[in-house]
């Protein structure tokens, strides 16, 4: 199996085994063999073949509207199989791809799939926990390992809210986790 229409070309040639009517013809699955999977109900009744779609095609025209098909399609999967296959399509689409879902879910498409709101969530926790660290430095305070830990580990959104409005008045960034602030 390969993503690569040449190597699949190559993979693919008759060899010759030397034994009188022996050849072996490998089978190599390669893009050509993989359909593009674009439709929705087609993404959710057969998610693996989504993502292979995304792996297979990917990089090419149809990326946007495969990761739009795996969004859809996620919505049905366990948690383990979303993470695993969502990681697997993001990777696998183009820049301009990943580029305008980032930019539908900013223009406030509300995606039906829990993957495409849990990814989207995920951003923003991290965006925010960085924003914390930021200001706390930006203001000249060091940061230990403890309360940087702290802060990337954390879930939750108002949380990390109150921790940004405190980040603007602590004098030491320990004090940002004291429990009569957090």
């Amino acid at each position: 199996m390969t993503i690569d229409t040449e190597i699949a070309r190559w993979c693919s040639r008759p060899i010759d085994t030397g034994h009188p009517g022996w050849i072996l013809t490998p089978l190599v699955l390669g893009p050509e063999g993989v359909p593009v999977v674009t439709d929705a109900e087609q993404a959710t009744a057969a998610p693996e073949g989504v993502v292979l779609s995304a792996m297979a095609h990917g990089q090419g025209d149809a990326a946007e509207a495969i990761g739009v098909a795996f969004l859809a399609a996620a919505a049905g999967l366990d948690q383990e199989r979303r993470t695993m296959y969502g990681d697997l399509v993001l990777s696998s689409l183009n820049a301009a791809a990943r580029r305008t879902l980032e930019a539908m879910m900013k223009a406030g498409y509300e995606f039906q799939s829990e993957f495409a709101r849990s990814y989207v969530a995920k951003g923003q926790i991290e965006a925010k926990a960085q924003d914390v660290l930021t200001f706390l430095e930006a203001r000249g305070l060091e940061v230990p390992a403890e309360v940087r830990e702290r802060v990337l580990a954390s879930t939750d959104l108002a949380e990390l809210d109150r921790w940004i409005r405190r980040a603007a008045v602590v004098s030491d960034a320990r004090e940002l986790l004291a429990t009569n602030g957090s």
